[in-house]
């Protein structure tokens, strides 16, 4: 094993150790990262051939590459946390959109997306995450109060 695996092993086991003991998304963060450099992670990894980036990265599509598209980022009604995000990169099997989409998943359930543990470094995985982090925005529905005759 490589120290790069050992070190993936490592936030894979605090991240485990940390839900086993009742820590939150509050109380796990990740050291500072550069949005820039994880849009260069992201791109060096290839992870827009099937995923574009709101407002940022485009998706782009090689010959015989499977046709998964997911896009990231953008308005949602909650805040995508460190842990979710960190989680959704290192474990994508972890929690798939409902429904699932059956062309993201395979014949077992299990995410299609390659799992980069062995590859992505920590320092590439701390950056990809703030790079993603930046591009989420909340959005808040508007309620409409109808007085009750």
């Amino acid at each position: 094993m490589t120290n790069m695996t050992h070190a993936l092993y490592g936030v894979l086991i605090v991240l485990g150790l940390m839900s086993g003991c009742g820590l939150n998304d509050q109380e796990f963060a990740l050291p500072p990262g550069d949005a820039q450099r994880g849009e260069a992670a992201f791109l060096a990894l290839q992870c827009n051939h099937c995923h574009s980036v709101k407002d940022s990265v485009k998706r782009q599509r090689e010959d015989g590459h499977p046709q998964i598209y997911v896009t990231l980022g953008g308005e949602k009604t909650r805040v995508k946390t460190y842990g979710e995000l960190v989680t959704s990169i290192i474990n994508p099997s972890h929690k798939l959109a409902r429904g699932p989409d059956f062309r993201h998943v395979d014949e077992d359930g299990v995410s299609r997306m390659p799992v980069y543990n062995e590859v992505m470094t920590v320092q590439q995985l701390v950056d990809i995450t703030t790079f993603l982090s930046s591009k989420y925005s909340v959005w808040a529905p508007e309620y409409r109060v109808v007085p009750h005759p």
